[in-house]
């Protein structure tokens, strides 16, 4: 289940608040409703809301995930945990209240031109590209919103900052989905949010899932920005101009979740931390890197190579990781890249048998030795050497080390 946490934020109420709904035109405009049980994409009328169609599920599918409130709670209250810094939570706060992307996801009609011009199978890609994606946001907003909420009366400072925090996950889903209207789409976030399981994760699996999550969406996105920055001609489509502002709100997002970590020193400083950091490392590296093979042709057409791409932000988000995790993989190390290489070709074998006209007993039965040797090849990149690392005198302003 970490593994699945790679690309995308947990969530965790079932319900849709004061998020903005997309207008939806009414001629010519599909909604688009992510099922929880089908396995094949489907397509039903509906008078008013036009055909829903169904999204094909995977291992690597996003999936929204819910923790234990109550240990939120115990673990942020200022009279039982003495390690809390205020004023560094202070500091954030303010951080976050100046907001300074306030004014930075404004629409032109350059987004609908683009997408029109945007044809054939590189239209679906897209499509895809902005669905993922608005989901990722979306259920980043719902797990901050409902911890803004909960923790309001235990420590009103850090509740202040994940409301915050889900305003800008509710901004950049809303954008994202305002994207998926450019290609008369939009995706049905009331359905999704009430229609998908749930996947319990500890607090301390949050802490650390989330914070590689929010550092390996800051390095995407800027890496993104300045490709395109050096190569317009592959600038498809507007989005990827509003990558440089945004990437900063993912790094402000991760520099706070570093820092209730470090208010939480036995998520840091003993053995069972660094099996933990190395485990949610490598499940997120992997999950990206299959992720991101799966979908080559979208890289292609941005002008980047997928594992190009991907190991460079794997490094770079290993190395900002080293600064709180205890320990970190040794992802420069060659032999890490040959074990994802061989993963993915173990992992598109897999995909293979699934297309097949096999019986599913019959399938299930070639699976078995693919799933052996991912399992290997996966335990084998876990147990290489690994580099300690880590600090609870987290830097002072990271965002400016990193950016």
């Amino acid at each position: 289940m970490a593994a699945e946490m790679a690309l995308v934020k947990p969530i965790s109420i079932s319900k849709l608040g004061n998020y903005p709904k997309p207008r939806i035109p009414q001629t010519k405009f599909f909604r688009i409703s992510m099922s929880t049980t089908s396995s094949t994409p489907t397509t039903k009328s509906s008078s008013n809301k036009g055909p829903k169609k169904g999204i094909k599920e995977s291992l690597l599918t996003p999936r929204f995930y819910t923790t234990d409130f109550d240990e939120m709670e115990t673990l942020f209250n200022t009279d039982i945990n003495k390690n809390l810094n205020e004023a560094e939570f202070e500091a954030l706060l303010q951080e976050f209240k100046t907001d300074y992307n306030q004014t930075h996801f404004v629409r032109n009609k350059d987004f609908k031109e683009a997408a029109d011009k945007i044809q054939g199978p590189m239209r679906q890609i897209f499509v895809e590209f902005l669905e993922r994606s608005c989901t990722a946001e979306f259920s980043g907003f719902l797990l901050y919103k409902e911890l803004g909420r909960r923790l309001k009366k235990t420590n009103p400072v850090v509740a202040e900052i994940f409301s915050l925090m889900s305003r800008d996950e509710a901004r950049h889903a809303g954008f994202l989905n305002k994207g998926l209207s450019d290609f008369n789409l939009a995706l049905d976030l009331g359905f999704l949010t009430k229609a998908r399981k749930y996947t319990f994760f500890k607090p301390k699996f949050i802490f650390y899932a989330t914070y590689l999550s929010e550092k390996i969406g800051y390095w995407r996105y800027i890496t993104i920005y300045r490709h395109l920055k050096t190569n317009p001609e592959y600038q498809l489509y507007p989005i990827f101009k509003y990558f440089e502002n945004w990437c900063q709100d993912e790094n402000r997002h991760g520099d706070f979740f570093s820092a209730l970590m470090k208010a939480q020193p036995q998520f840091l400083n003993d053995w069972k931390a660094k099996l933990w950091s190395r485990f949610f490392c490598l499940s997120v590296y992997v999950t990206m890197y299959l992720n991101d093979c799966q979908r080559s042709a979208f890289y292609e057409g941005i002008g980047l190579d997928a594992k190009e791409f991907d190991m460079h932000v794997i490094i770079e988000t290993n190395r900002t990781t080293a600064r709180i995790f205890p320990a970190v993989l040794d992802v420069e190390n060659p032999e890490f890249k040959r074990k994802l290489d061989r993963m993915v070709e173990i992992n598109t074998e897999l995909l293979a048998i699934g297309d097949t006209d096999d019986s599913g007993f019959l399938k299930n039965l070639k699976r078995i030795p693919l799933i052996a040797a991912l399992a290997s090849e996966l335990l084998a990149a876990y147990l290489m050497k690994p580099i300690d690392s880590g600090s609870v005198d987290l830097a002072e302003f990271e965002t400016q080390l990193v950016y």
